[in-house]
């Protein structure tokens, strides 16, 4: 059994996938974290925009994200702090240039009929 892109012990099939097809919805901030996570390893914009607060949307688009997405090699998901609304998390990478890379965020989500989103980060 190959671990999900998230980092946990779960397959991706039963893990993050089932939130990136819209199956099922993350229960708290770290499972959407980590499902968009896994969406920019599979090069999901499509999901990453939907998972978007509203209010964030218009600085963002689907061909910037995944632009983002392709061009780097996602390695894996380091969760340091989960509470509330918020996520601290790392991302390593390697960039276009093949340079290891850390994405370091504080991500703060919002809870809206019952759906977690994403809203902004504060980046270390």
């Amino acid at each position: 059994m190959e671990k999900c892109y998230c980092g946990l012990d779960k397959p991706f099939e039963s893990c993050c996938k089932p939130f990136i097809n819209g199956l099922k919805f993350p229960v708290n901030p770290e499972e959407l974290m980590r499902s968009r996570y896994s969406a920019y390893v599979i090069q999901n914009a499509n999901y990453l925009m939907a998972t978007t607060h509203v209010s964030q949307r218009e600085f963002y688009s689907v061909t910037d994200i995944l632009l983002w997405a392709k061009s780097n090699t996602w390695l894996k998901l380091e969760v340091i702090t989960a509470h509330e609304n918020k996520v601290e998390f790392k991302a390593y990478y390697l960039d276009e240039k093949l340079k290891a890379q850390v994405h370091h965020e504080k991500s703060t989500f919002k809870k809206e009929n019952e759906i977690w989103y994403y809203v902004d980060g504060e980046f270390f």
